[in-house]
């Protein structure tokens, strides 16, 4: 099915969960319309600002880790995620 764009099956998993992150993120806005808040972040941010900067947080630390260590990418996916999970209750 992806072979015209000669995805490897993890990109093509990270994209869809993307996706249905996007989905299930504008289902949640729908029946809960977003307030926004200030946390450690020191701005104004709902979920969706939080849920970007997350990201964008959790792409920086990635790589980060490839470029600074050789250390086990599974310590570097738990340490985004954290990131992520962090910006995403408190910030």
């Amino acid at each position: 099915m992806l072979e015209w764009m000669v995805w490897t099956t993890p990109t093509a998993l990270v994209f869809a969960g993307l996706a249905l992150l996007l989905v299930v993120m504008a289902v949640w806005a729908r029946l809960s319309p977003p307030v926004a808040r200030r946390g450690f972040l020191r701005i104004e941010t709902d979920r969706g600002d939080r849920l970007y900067i997350g990201l964008i947080s959790a792409a920086v630390v990635l790589a980060g880790w490839i470029a600074l260590t050789d250390l086990s990418m599974v310590l570097a996916l738990a340490c985004a995620l954290a990131v992520a999970a962090v910006i995403g209750i408190w910030g």
